[in-house]
């Protein structure tokens, strides 16, 4: 059955993986043609194609490796006629054409003159003012982010934050010693303070040592803070409210940072203190919150997530040390698509109630449509950041020769970028190499 749950739960991702990308495609295509770009294709995936449909003028299908997508527009560049004519002519002559680069610059432009229809073609992506440009590159990632929000939303006003109530749930019949691995009480344990006054699951605490309180965490602050001190605690059962004295145990327990990880002292161990225990656990529930705490999630995940961008290659170094040291890796580092997957599965197979493994892996697919949001921003091509970057590079040139009364000059020829282009895809399919290999041998657990 676990296995199953953990298929599913990989079909889950790979399904909003490709939801994703078809939604970036289109906060693409729509602007393009609403702006009058020809488009020529619009897919999922890359490789061979398994499936496709022409409507219009425009081609729609699914390729087999469903690592990203992308729409061909008409024109991404201006065409280089007298470049062109040199080309042919260095291929007439017998000579290479100037190198492995210069022939990648001559073949890019060979594909982008192929999507263009005679010299006055004006339905091409070049000829588009840059704001419009801008446009265009950021509806990709911009619908990322709606898709974010979207989750988010439905994440926490929809499903709610799971929020430990004032109801008992479970009452520990003993106090077991510290750092046991006992499960079970034996003779020789002390009672649970909370048993030996009588608290029953389902009583809902009221007040604690006089201190009204609305949420188990209040009630959980109190006690902690009064070890060995005699409480007054009044609770609701059965419609009436009635009161016990308990006093709550001295015990260790480690001490939680504000990042929820563990404080690690000098010495290197886990830092404890002594706080009061009574042996009580609470009901949780789903509690909706307000409709912007969805938008303001996504928005805290967008700066956590550029913080990981902007150190992507130590981490990515880091990550392969932790690879081939055996290390553990750090669970906040960057992921692929495999470890996404994987962490979605054991968020299926869990030993957990449905609602709270469908929350999980919808937090999941949120935080996967903000990363696809960061990482597309990156002002370096062929990422849209970096289309971004050349249309306000060609808006800037613009009105530096309006402001100086000057001719407008041409515009920017983006495939002299070809080499530095290709350098950022090699790093990138490295680094992408780096993170599937140790999302396969050295992966991420939640558990």
């Amino acid at each position: 059955m676990e296995v199953i749950a953990f298929v599913v739960g990989v079909l889950v991702m790979v399904v909003g993986l490709a939801v994703s990308i078809a939604l970036h495609e289109i906060g693409h295509l729509v602007p393009a043609k609403k702006f009058g770009v020809r488009v020529g294709q619009y897919m999922i995936g890359f490789g061979p194609t398994l499936w496709s449909r022409r409507i219009g003028e425009t081609e729609y299908g699914f390729k087999a490796i469903p690592l990203g997508g992308y729409i061909s527009m008409a024109g991404m560049y201006p065409p280089s006629p007298r470049e062109r004519e040199a080309a042919l002519a260095g291929e007439r002559s017998g000579r290479a054409g100037g190198g492995f680069f210069a022939t990648m610059v001559q073949d890019a432009r060979a594909a982008n003159d192929e999507t263009l229809v005679g010299d006055d073609d004006d339905r091409v992506f070049y000829r588009l003012p840059v704001w419009k440009r801008v446009i265009v590159m950021l509806g990709g990632p911009l619908m990322n982010l709606v898709l974010a929000v979207v989750l988010f939303v439905l994440l926490f006003s929809g499903i709610g934050i799971p929020t430990a109530t004032t109801t008992i749930a479970s009452v520990s019949e003993c106090v077991l010693p510290a750092g046991t691995d006992r499960t079970d009480c034996e003779p020789s344990d002390p009672r649970a303070p909370a048993a030996q006054a009588g608290i029953q699951p389902g009583d809902v605490l009221v007040s604690v040592d006089g201190t009204a309180v609305s949420t188990f965490a209040e009630a959980s602050a109190i006690i902690q803070d009064h070890p060995g001190v005699p409480l007054r605690v009044v609770l609701e059962r059965d419609g009436a409210e009635q009161s016990v004295t308990l006093t709550p145990v001295r015990t260790s327990r480690e001490v939680i940072g504000d990042d929820g990880a563990t404080v690690i002292g000098p010495d290197g161990a886990p830092e404890t203190e002594e706080v009061g225990f009574v042996g009580v656990g609470a009901q949780v529930t789903h509690v909706a919150q307000p409709v912007w705490a969805g938008p303001q999630a996504a928005f805290e995940n967008v700066g956590a997530v550029a913080g990981i961008m902007t150190q992507l290659p130590v981490r990515v170094w880091d990550t392969a040390v932790d690879l081939f040291t055996g290390q553990e890796r750090d669970p906040n580092g960057p992921l692929s698509v495999v470890g996404a997957g994987r962490l979605a599965g054991e968020v299926a197979a869990t030993d957990a109630p449905v609602l709270d493994r469908v929350a999980s892996l919808i937090g999941l697919l949120a935080s996967l449509n903000i990363a696809l949001f960061v990482f597309n921003l990156i002002p370096l091509l062929p990422l849209d950041g970096g289309h971004v970057a050349v249309a306000l590079w060609d808006g800037i040139k613009r009105a530096w020769a309006k402001l100086f009364r000057r001719p407008p000059p041409k515009p920017v020829d983006a495939t002299r970028l070809v080499p530095v282009t290709f350098v950022v895809v090699v790093l990138l399919i490295g680094m992408g190499a780096v993170l599937i290999l140790a999302d396969l041998f050295n992966p991420v657990s939640l558990f």
